[in-house]
């Protein structure tokens, strides 16, 4: 018997009634959208409680900080904890190496210098990213190349990356951002093309997938963040994760002032020059225990933002971002929708999401257009810049970087956190049922 959606709920009754218990609380929620009056003019809030808190810890965090305080072994140098901790996300991720740092910003930027981008260099960058990505670039004095956006998925758009190689070009760093996959099949065929690397910056996106593989293993390199709103979270910390031994041992010896794993006399040898850019063991022992906790909370917020999806695609205006055929696992540490104020009557997205905040259901812009900040006319008017690019290619720069759809994005983009959808189901039905209730009273939030 071939088995349809329906004869399947028919023959289950206990899916069968919650799914009909399900599309009651829909229509419910339907109803009470139409009639009641918005938070913002007077009317009740759809939701009065917190949403979840971030970070989750318990009694496991609390013992595995005294256990490493009472040991008196802070440092990675005679302690275990980070050792541990590279050995456990290695074998979470299946990657073969794998580089605990300080932060993210610090596995970008040791990423950087472990595979020789130098001075003078062209690093492929999206204009959608947090500003980390673009600052590590700024500080090996290589110049940024901003890819334009694509609007339906906010990842780069990996089908623009080759027209925008030059013979300076010498890296390509794609974000996964927000947790989702970007075109890795795009990005390493024009890599591998060309002769360029690829550093992936997945500070965003633990666990998630391309095709079955962890990303941040497909590339060069993969860097990760543990910064305090981060999935996985020790407060700060980062980890680079590579297959390539070579890229490894660099990695280590730059972040270790230049003292590498295979150094004669360990510590007290130096086989290249460096930066310190080494994890605690504090932040290590949190890691650990945080850990055991990934993988529930992410099956939770992966349930949770599908059926979000599914309510909001059903609102004209409303529309979530698209995930590549290839991305088999999003982390959601975002969850991202485009706001076209057209269909809730003009209504502006900072009134949107300030009528929202007062349903109770947190909501942000997102990020701003990163290749049309202030901050890199002045680099590229700097001293260092101007000796190092010829005079044509500064000039060029703006109209060269200029991204379009990425300009649309951050007028249309919102966001909801990772710790949001850490709830239930009925958290979900809330935000959607706060959505219709702005969009069907958007003429009188206009006034």
């Amino acid at each position: 018997m071939a088995w349809t959606r329906r004869s399947f709920l028919k023959s289950t009754p206990a899916l069968s009634a919650a799914t009909s218990s399900l599309g009651l609380v829909a229509s419910a929620s339907k109803a009470r959208a139409a009639t009641a009056k918005p938070a913002l003019l007077g009317g009740s809030k759809v939701r009065a409680e917190a949403f979840p808190s971030w970070p989750v810890s318990g009694e496991s965090e609390a013992q595995a900080l005294i256990e490493t305080l009472r040991s008196g072994k802070w440092y990675r140098g005679n302690g275990q904890q980070t050792k541990k901790f590279e050995e456990a996300f290695r074998n979470l991720t299946g990657a073969r190496h794998c580089l605990a740092t300080a932060n993210g910003t610090s596995a970008l930027y040791v990423s950087l210098n472990a595979l020789d981008i130098e001075p003078g260099d062209e690093v492929i960058v999206p204009p959608y990213t947090f500003i980390a990505t673009i600052n590590v670039v700024l500080r090996q004095h290589a110049l940024p190349v901003f890819v334009d956006t694509d609007i339906n998925t906010f990842q780069i758009d990996a089908k623009k990356i080759e027209a925008a190689i030059s013979p300076l070009t010498k890296a390509i760093i794609p974000v996964h951002l927000g947790g989702s996959a970007c075109d890795l099949d795009q990005i390493l065929s024009v890599s591998r093309k060309h002769g360029i690397s690829v550093i992936e910056d997945a500070c965003q996106a633990h666990l998630a997938e391309w095709r079955g593989r962890k990303v941040g293993t497909y590339g060069k390199a993969g860097c990760f963040s543990f910064q305090a709103s981060k999935n996985l979270t020790s407060g700060e910390g980062g980890a680079i994760l590579t297959d390539d031994e070579q890229v490894h041992d660099r990695c280590y010896t730059f972040h270790n002032n230049g003292s590498g794993l295979k150094a004669p006399g360990g510590n007290a040898a130096y086989s290249g020059t460096g930066d310190n850019r080494r994890m605690v063991e504090m932040e290590a022992a949190l890691l650990l225990q945080q850990m055991t906790r990934l993988e529930e909370q992410s099956k939770c917020r992966t349930d949770n933002a599908l059926y979000l999806t599914s309510l909001l695609k059903e609102i004209p205006g409303i529309v979530p971002a698209q995930i590549y055929e290839g991305c088999t696992r999003n982390a959601y540490h975002l969850y991202m929708f485009r706001y076209q104020k057209a269909e809730f009557g003009g209504l502006p997205r900072a009134t949107f999401l300030k009528a929202l905040a007062a349903e109770g259901i947190p909501g942000s812009r997102g990020y701003l257009p990163l290749n049309r900040e202030p901050f890199l006319k002045t680099a590229m008017a700097s001293r260092a810049y101007q000796k190092l690019f010829p005079e044509d290619v500064l000039k060029n720069w703006e109209e060269r970087n200029e991204c379009p759809e990425n300009n649309q994005l951050c007028e249309e983009a919102v966001w909801f956190t990772q710790n949001m959808f850490l709830g239930t189901r009925s958290d979900m039905d809330q935000i959607a049922e706060a959505t219709r209730k702005i969009q069907k009273h958007a003429g009188e939030l206009m006034s």
